[in-house]
């Protein structure tokens, strides 16, 4: 009896912690706002675009072009146990069953370093130690006068075998729709951003789904596995208590074990809840420094880029001058020198220092300070919109009943939106040189 009092207690125990789980992880996922390739800042990010790669693998079973897959062959068996067995007055007697079932007798999955893809760029995708759920792109069951019976899968049968296999394989297929959330850092070899796997992140998945599946995943989860935590010892007491003659202890006492485990619930709710409103409220400094990071990025970058357009425009200013200067000598020497031969010689020289004189380089570089600008200020915008994202589910959270009791006597309160002017550092003015 103590035996299984202790069971029901564990069984109810994970019960609740599942449950409180997949509501924790399904507003982590709510929380984050989804960024955009070229604003991933290092730390917990939220991405959505599409899987490319440079040089896709090919899946072992589907030969589809994707950058992960995973495969396995099932083979089915069946096989009759007999088993002998003794009742109360030691007669044996026997009884006969059939058993089946599957066993995995190969497997394998390949993965390789890819890349998301959105409307303003990519970033590197590490899929080591990811959570992955990917697509279904090959599911077949055949016999052995099927070709892929052993091109596939091993040359031998298991014992029992009925000779029938299934072949699987899940995937990620190339441009395909991708959701991931993960941690973010540098790559070691420039200067980017990558996603991959961090201990210390509380969550790094890689889907094929989409956000929306997995807010209904969680929310799913967290009602089922709380109810049957509630319900397990609810219907335990009622089975202890069934053969009890005292009416208040069949209802007292598994009515006292519900309510128990309802309070269990809910003191684990206000836990998850008011954790999640500080990593919120911590996610918006983030955000903030995120903005200041891309300002003052933009007060050191413009300035020095402004400063070699300048030299370059005056270096080619000094040339031209110089070939006008030449010109200018080279008509007045025809005039005043009759010597046709010395005339052309100067010309030639001229003609030779202008071929010689490679191409003007001013334009290209007004090109390339005007893209960095107009890329400054996006990151900057984005950095902005990522904040606004942030504070906007913030004060929902802050705001909205119950949790806005957890907020208040946590002290928690909602934040402003961005305002540009709380926000501008010093203004740069592009002015180039006459």
């Amino acid at each position: 009896m103590l035996f299984i009092f202790i069971a029901i207690v564990l069984v109810t125990f994970f019960l609740l912690w599942g449950s409180i789980s997949a509501l924790k992880r399904r507003r982590l996922l709510e929380d984050l706002p989804t960024s955009k390739t070229v604003s991933v800042f290092i730390g917990l990010v939220e991405l959505k675009g599409t899987a490319e790669s440079e040089s896709p693998l090919v899946g072992y079973l589907s030969e589809k072009r994707c950058v992960w897959y995973s495969w396995k062959v099932q083979e089915h068996w069946s096989r009759t146990v007999t088993e002998t067995r003794f009742d109360k007055d030691g007669k044996s007697r026997t009884h006969t069953r059939t058993e089946s079932g599957w066993s995995v007798v190969a497997s394998g999955s390949e993965s390789q370093l890819f890349y998301l893809k959105d409307d303003l760029g990519v970033v590197r995708i590490n899929p080591y130690k990811a959570e992955i759920h990917s697509q279904n792109v090959f599911n077949q069951t055949c016999s052995k006068n099927s070709p892929l019976y052993y091109s596939k899968a091993p040359k031998h049968d298991i014992d029992d075998s009925t000779g029938k296999r299934l072949f699987t394989e899940q995937a990620i297929l190339l441009h395909q729709p991708i959701y991931i959330v993960g941690q973010s850092r540098e790559r070691n070899d420039c200067v980017a951003a990558e996603i991959t796997y961090n201990p210390s992140a509380p969550i790094f998945m890689i889907s094929t789904s989409t956000e929306e599946s997995h807010h209904s995943w969680g929310l799913w989860n967290f009602w089922c596995l709380g109810i049957l935590a509630v319900l397990l010892p609810t219907v335990a007491g009622m089975v202890s208590v069934q053969n009890c003659g005292n009416m208040d202890a069949v209802i007292g006492i598994p009515l006292g074990l519900g309510c128990q485990t309802l309070l269990v619930w809910g003191i684990g709710w206000l836990w998850m809840v008011y954790n999640s409103l500080i990593s919120l409220k911590n996610r918006v400094k983030t955000a903030t420094a995120n903005i200041n990071v891309e300002i003052k990025r933009r007060y050191d970058l413009i300035p020095q880029l402004v400063s070699v357009v300048e030299g370059m425009q005056q270096h080619e200013r000094n040339i031209q001058e110089t070939v006008a200067l030449l010109r200018q000598q080279s008509g007045i020497n025809a005039i005043e020198n009759k010597n046709v031969s010395e005339t052309k010689g100067c010309s030639n020289r001229l003609m030779t220092l202008i071929e010689q004189y490679p191409e003007l380089k001013s334009n290209e570089l007004f090109m390339k300070l005007h893209r960095n600008i107009a890329e400054t200020e996006q990151r900057i915008a984005l950095a902005r919109n990522y904040y606004n994202d942030i504070i906007e589910t913030y004060n929902n959270r802050c705001e909205h009943f119950p949790e806005n009791m957890i907020a208040s006597v946590a002290g928690l309160r909602p934040a402003p939106l961005f305002n540009a002017a709380d926000f501008e550092r010093a203004e740069i003015n592009v002015r180039l040189a006459e």
